[in-house]
């Protein structure tokens, strides 16, 4: 059977990329936290992005994305931070002396924590546990409590980026 598609009916379908958080006064009392932080990015520097990638679009200027495909609660350090950033800034160096252009830089930092996932279980040795969708959900050890959503990794996450 076929659905008649509509900006809307995306609404009419489980995102199953979506955790499923047990704790729901947890989750209540986290998003409460989050709503009260400072934003991230603020609208000036979105506004700015926004206008630089138009040049992108119109072709006067290039645009170099780098980073962690996923970022770790682990890793986060400032030695990894700084070594981004410097890769970054040398390959930008290399991309406008040769093509004599602006380079767009937007490093993928500070808020890489998720993973989608295809499923929403994994195996191993006939043991199946929920997937691991990224620190900001859940732990990539493999075992239940690790595996288990946790609303409260949202803060850590926050408090991270905040920080890059």
């Amino acid at each position: 059977m076929t659905t008649q598609w509509t900006p809307g009916s995306w609404s009419n379908f489980k995102a199953m990329h979506l955790p499923e958080y047990e704790q729901k006064d947890v989750l209540a009392e986290v998003c409460g936290q989050l709503e009260s932080f400072p934003p991230l990015v603020f609208a000036g520097e979105v506004r700015a992005l926004k206008n630089r990638l138009a040049g992108v679009a119109k072709g006067d200027a290039f645009l170099l994305q780098g980073g962690d495909c996923a970022e770790s609660f682990l890793e986060f350090h400032p030695d990894n931070i700084r070594d981004t950033f410097r890769v970054l800034l040398q390959m930008a160096v290399v991309m406008t002396y040769a093509a004599k252009k602006p380079v767009v830089k937007v490093g993928r930092m500070a808020g890489q924590f998720a993973k989608p996932r295809s499923s929403p279980v994994e195996q191993q040795a006939g043991v199946e546990l929920p997937s691991y969708r990224g620190d900001i959900i859940n732990g990539m050890e493999f075992v239940d409590a690790a595996r288990q959503p946790d609303p409260r990794r949202m803060l850590t996450a926050y408090s991270q980026a905040a920080s890059t």
